[in-house]
């Protein structure tokens, strides 16, 4: 089996961070057109994605070929029909477990059939912004913010103190490095339209405009 993986290095390793399974050929591009060059490939995954026309025109070409969309934020309602949504984010890939939506169970059984090749399982969410595990930790981020928004302690001490208090692989403002504040501002701010319980702090949105 053949499958053409759009990403950069950080994200091709926590692709493989559990290994590949035999007989699958992995070809990795670096830009969308490069994977029109492999139009026999079974599968297509785009993890450095962006909803604009052009990405997308490219993409639909590869349909009705699985085609694997790192979109966090976008919903499949707001992407072509055929798309399948994981979550893609730094940090979150290496997992034995990937969360996606798909919009029907002959998409699922694809999308099982190839995380099964790098052995990772599909975790199915609710196509809404965030998946479930992002939503968590934006919310954690948000709310170290507003801790030291208020001055309760400093970046380096509440790192400290997530990682020693409650064995998190990182503390919310080097997790925050790591998924980009970008990323969070955007995934709150859409979240905060349904919810206020979501609405950035001001540090965040500051940092992040930076």
């Amino acid at each position: 089996m053949k499958i053409v993986v759009l990403a950069d290095e950080s994200l091709q390793m926590e692709l493989l961070a559990q290994g590949l399974r035999e007989n699958v050929l992995v070809e990795w591009v670096n830009e969308p057109a490069a994977l029109l060059n492999y139009p026999d490939a079974d599968a297509y995954i785009d993890l450095l994605f962006q909803n604009d026309t052009l990405r997308n025109g490219i993409l639909q070409q590869l349909y009705p070929k699985p085609v694997f969309v790192n979109a966090v934020i976008t919903t499949l309602r707001q992407l072509p029909e055929g798309f399948i949504r994981i979550n893609g984010w730094s940090t979150f890939l290496k997992r034995p477990v990937v969360e996606a939506a798909a919009a029907d169970d002959n998409m699922k059984i694809k999308t099982e059939e190839i995380f099964a090749l790098f052995n990772k399982t599909p975790e199915w969410c609710p196509d809404t912004p965030g998946f479930i595990s992002v939503r968590v930790i934006a919310m954690i981020i948000n709310e170290a913010y507003f801790a030291l928004q208020d001055e309760v302690s400093s970046k380096e001490e509440i790192d400290i103190a997530m990682k020693l208090g409650t064995n998190y692989p990182y503390g919310p403002f080097e997790w925050s490095k790591k998924i980009g504040l970008k990323n969070l501002y955007e995934l709150l701010s859409t979240l905060a339209g349904t919810s206020n319980r979501y609405q950035p702090a001001t540090l965040l949105k500051k940092e992040a405009s930076r």
